[in-house]
């Protein structure tokens, strides 16, 4: 009997496909190096914002003999300027309520719609998906036209109210179209078994559905806090006074006078108005990027 030799190919690590950032050079060129760039690009912005909030007018004026990288005098006057000679607080309390309420509002909504649409099979659920998406395209600039006759005629003008039930109109459509992919990511077997069980429809939604896509909802929240917290033309459309008035439009109407820039608060308003926006994304990171991937355990 001959014995058949048999070629064993040695198993390939995983990690050989890493091998070439073994050295320093290769590391610094190929990671550290785009990655500083990256950096450098986005953080760049808060960077001077923050340099613009210490600075006096004479540092922000003469450039010649002051860099305008740098701060040499720091002061807290654009500061004290911004919180205590504005109405900049009520422009922060204001933007905070119109953004949960909207966010809550397009959320809870954007649920219902997205499991209807993508669980409920009824004819023409995937035309109705489509039309709410293409809802999201329409301009807000063409939109507020009508939408301010309404406002009118509720008697809403200069409230809250204008903005919270105005901003769903873009923020439902998009959050919409976000949970209906994540659902469809949901296995179906499982709303099946609950069904066989007995289980209700909202049973279903409230107890399977939401536990396992709470990362989608969470990426839709963090999407319609965002675009509220930093929408413009509707809040610059429906608010006149001055203590209703959100960051956005508050900070650009009162701190520019005429041809007068208070380029100081007016960087202290955006970089006190933007921190809350970046904490959010910072504690809830993990959570959006899943949602992003569709990433469901089972």
């Amino acid at each position: 009997m001959t014995d058949k030799s048999v070629a064993v190919q040695p198993a390939v690590s995983d990690s050989t496909g890493m091998a070439y950032l073994a050295t320093v050079p290769h590391r610094v060129v190929t990671v550290y190096l785009p990655l500083a760039i990256f950096l450098l690009v986005l953080l760049f912005p808060f960077y001077w914002m923050a340099i613009t909030t210490f600075k006096s007018n004479e540092e922000l004026l003469n450039q010649r003999e002051f860099s305008p990288f740098l701060v040499y005098h720091a002061t807290l006057a654009n500061i004290e300027k911004l919180l205590f000679r504005t109405s900049y607080p009520e422009w922060l309390f204001n933007t905070m309520v119109v953004a949960v309420s909207s966010t809550c509002i397009s959320v809870a909504s954007s649920v219902l719609a997205a499991y209807a649409i993508t669980r409920l099979r009824f004819r023409g659920a995937q035309v109705t998906g489509l039309l709410i998406f293409l809802a999201y395209l329409v301009p807000p600039s063409i939109l507020f036209i009508p939408l301010a006759t309404m406002v009118y005629g509720l008697d809403l003008y200069d409230t809250n109210w204008a903005l919270i039930l105005t901003y769903p109109t873009f923020l439902i459509p998009f959050c919409t179209w976000l949970l209906m992919g994540y659902f469809k990511s949901i296995p179906y077997e499982l709303e099946e078994c609950a069904l066989i069980d007995g289980a209700t429809r909202l049973q279903i939604l409230w107890k399977i559905t939401l536990p396992l896509a709470v990362p989608g909802l969470i990426s839709a929240g963090i999407f319609s806090f965002t675009l509220s917290w930093n929408e413009f033309i509707y809040a610059l459309a429906f608010i006149s006074s001055s203590e209703n008035k959100t960051v956005p439009v508050g900070v650009l109407t009162q701190l520019v006078e005429g041809d007068v820039y208070h380029w100081g608060s007016l960087m202290a308003g955006a970089l006190l108005g933007s921190l809350p926006v970046a904490l959010l994304y910072s504690f809830f990171v993990e959570y959006y990027v899943s949602s992003l991937t569709g990433a469901v355990k089972e």
